[in-house]
């Protein structure tokens, strides 16, 4: 199976529908990641070969855009013979042509292969239909100004409108209301609490303070804002120094792959001693606009400050 395409939730939905469709049928689901830009030879041969009771293997392979001769030569030799019992799934995100002839075999149904296309979200309505979809999934009402204001928030970003939904079906008990969505990512639909946070953590110090103010003014509550940044420091924490997969480090800390993906490039420039003091002046903003203090915009903005500078505050 091929999953191609660049929006990262449709695929690790479509491959982990695939993992879950195989494990219904046999628990005894051995489950393999491999790299395809870091691949050994013969890895893949090895996992899809019929182990010794004859448990039914799947083996999901990143980074197809990117791989390595060697596995491009054997991906197309196992086209010729698949195993029995073996279901392997390329990950190829669409960014370059590499494994061209591959995935042209691939559509052409050689070794019995099939596409699942994830191509980019755009049209307003695909983005409504998916947000729907996430609290239809959880049982979870909207209203629908809600649901307008919740993707007029994330027009941009697939990703971070998954983890706003997924964010407000965990945290808010009860109906989700137009006054929730306002509450936790508040202001002008443009200004929501996650471009605070990305700004930030990319180091874009000046936009980050004109994207906290923008915010602020238009009546964001500052403990979403705080709550936004703190998730995704977490995340970033959770990954940082971890090797393999994303599938993998995925499975390994109960995120998602698309999670751990985000938090790689989120974590460009950060290092051990930056990312803690981000941490620790993250919680302290936390305290402070919960009442710790009497002034939460200068909480707020020392918290961006640490974050965007990454160099402690005043410093």
């Amino acid at each position: 199976m091929l999953v191609s395409g660049p929006e990262d939730v449709c695929a690790e939905r479509a491959i982990g529908a695939v993992r879950d469709y195989l494990r219904a049928e046999d628990p005894s689901l051995e489950v393999s990641d491999i790299r395809a830009d870091d691949y050994e030879a013969g890895t893949l041969l090895a996992l899809s070969s019929p182990s010794l009771f004859g448990e039914p293997r799947l083996i999901r392979v990143t980074g197809v855009e990117k791989a390595s001769d060697a596995f491009l030569t054997e991906a197309l030799g196992y086209l010729e013979h698949p195993q029995d019992g073996a279901t392997v799934v390329l990950r190829h995100a669409g960014a370059t042509v590499r494994g061209k002839k591959l995935l042209d075999a691939i559509r052409a149904g050689s070794g019995g292969g099939v596409e699942v296309p994830c191509p980019a979200v755009k049209r307003d309505g695909d983005k409504h239909d998916f947000a729907a979809g996430e609290f239809r999934a959880a049982r979870k009402n909207i209203a629908p100004t809600a649901l307008r204001a919740l993707v007029s928030a994330f027009s941009d970003d697939l990703t971070e409108l998954a983890a706003a939904c997924q964010q407000l079906i965990a945290d808010v008990p009860g109906d989700v209301t137009a006054e929730v969505v306002q509450r936790y990512y508040g202001g002008r639909v443009e200004t929501s609490a996650f471009t605070v946070a990305d700004t930030a953590i990319a180091g874009r110090y000046g936009d980050a303070l004109l994207a906290l103010r923008h915010a602020l003014a238009s009546g964001a509550d500052p403990v979403p804002l705080v709550a936004a940044v703190a998730m995704k420091l977490r995340t970033m924490a959770r990954v940082a120094g971890k090797r393999g997969s994303s599938a993998a480090i995925a499975a390994e800390a109960g995120m998602k792959d698309w999670q751990v993906d985000r938090a790689r490039r989120d974590l460009a420039g950060w290092n051990e001693q930056s990312l803690g003091r981000a941490i620790q002046a993250t919680a302290r903003a936390d305290a402070e606009v919960k009442g710790a203090s009497r002034d939460p915009v200068f909480a707020l903005e020392r918290m961006i400050t640490v974050i965007a500078t990454r160099a402690p505050f005043g410093g």
